[in-house]
């Protein structure tokens, strides 16, 4: 299965690109197909959305073809509402970002290919979009590439892949297009077909091992500590420690959900043995030897501020890694992002959407990962324990 964010500004025609997706790949129902007008309506299903025209919420599509199955998070374009666009890139493997080829990269663009940059999306697919308005016109598709790609090495982004589409028309949305012959490449949805997948939100599979503990399964005198596989592989025999008691064991068994398994591998979940009576429970971390996280205590992170209410230094919350939460306090605001260029700002506070690097004093210790090493482990939120509000997420750094 992959997972693909869609984003682009408001009016670059995202939603029609998703629409036209699901009806040439024949991924509609009948009643969904009787009477459609816009195809944009089918990703916009607020109610405000089709009012305004504009995505507001992060809309998540599924739909298969004979050869894969794909999440579509449809990502507003809207600065209001960037927060969402972060939401959903977070677990994608690939982005999906629509550029209009006659207005180039607006500020919104620049966002949202920053924003990718920073959640570490795996891959990043540039969609130039309404080339029927340009009449199919090579240079003008070139212009739009070279734009991107500048932009693009600031942020340390490479190997993008451009693809020239009409929404609207159809044209290399699922068939390729006779009317931009100059154009050697896969129509989106070939492309899409052949990405790898499997990438979102998880460390890799040859990755040092992370388990943490989401239940402990009893069952008379058996134990299992069950959970999703952040990182890396866990095979029978296998030397780990527990964290944060940092107790070593054995793995004696592993169980997926079809039964035993002579290994599993991130993101599966499992439920797993161990040789010795160890005390584990939930919000622990079960890692390789040798190569485990430190227990921390103090985080340096990147922080996307999803509360109304400013954050400010002094601000205390609930901090969620993983399947721990600890008390967590708001030390210093380094400095804010400029989400359009990358650059750094000074700060006393951070207002809704925006992002910046902060420093975090925690009252328990977690076990994290550096965010560019496993998306999993390297990420957390905040969470407004008076009003069990998400107003905070970020990326250990």
């Amino acid at each position: 299965m992959l997972r693909v964010a869609t984003a682009g500004s408001v009016d670059d025609g995202k939603s029609t690109l998703i629409g036209r997706l699901l009806f040439d790949s024949k991924s509609l129902m009948a009643d969904q197909e009787a009477g459609l007008e816009d195809l944009a309506l089918l990703t916009d299903g607020l109610r405000a959305e089709r009012e305004q025209g504009i995505t507001i919420d992060v809309a998540y599509r599924h739909f298969a073809t004979p050869r894969r199955r794909f999440v579509l998070h449809d990502c507003p374009g809207h600065a209001q509402y960037t927060r969402n666009m972060a939401t959903g890139a977070s677990t994608a493997d690939l982005a999906l970002i629509l550029v209009d080829v006659r207005r180039g990269l607006t500020d919104q663009s620049r966002r949202h290919m920053a924003i990718a940059a920073l959640l570490r999306v795996p891959q990043i697919t540039v969609c130039v979009n309404k080339m029927d308005l340009a009449d199919f016109s090579e240079e003008a598709f070139d212009g739009v590439c070279r734009e991107v790609l500048e932009f693009a090495s600031a942020l340390d982004l490479h190997d993008l892949t451009f693809i020239p589409v009409s929404a609207l028309e159809g044209d290399n949305v699922v068939d390729r297009s006779a009317r931009m012959p100059w154009y050697g490449g896969e129509p989106l949805l070939a492309h899409l077909e052949t990405a790898p997948a499997g990438l979102g939100g998880a460390g890799s599979s040859e990755a040092p091992a992370r388990l943490p503990v989401q239940l402990v399964i009893r069952d008379g005198e058996t134990r299992r500590y069950a959970g999703r596989l952040s990182a890396g592989t866990l095979r029978p025999g296998d030397e780990v420690v527990v964290l944060p008691s940092g107790v070593r064991s054995r793995v004696s068994a592993v169980d997926g959900p079809g039964g035993a398994r002579a290994e599993a591998f991130s993101p599966m979940s499992v439920a797993i043995g161990l040789e010795d009576e160890i005390d584990v429970s939930r919000g622990d971390l079960i890692a390789a030897v040798g190569e485990a996280p430190d227990a921390a205590r103090e985080l340096t992170a990147t922080l996307c501020w999803l509360g109304d209410a400013p954050a400010r230094p002094g601000g205390r919350y609930l901090l969620k890694h993983t399947t721990r939460t600890v008390r967590a306090r708001l030390d210093e605001i380094t400095h804010r992002i400029d989400v359009a260029t990358l650059g750094r700002e000074s700060a006393t506070e951070l207002a809704l959407n925006d992002l910046g690097e902060v420093r975090l004093r925690l009252g328990e210790p977690v076990m994290a990962d550096a965010y560019a090493d496993v998306r999993s482990t390297g990420a957390f939120i905040l969470i407004d324990a008076a009003t069990n509000e998400t107003v905070g997420a970020g990326m250990i750094g």
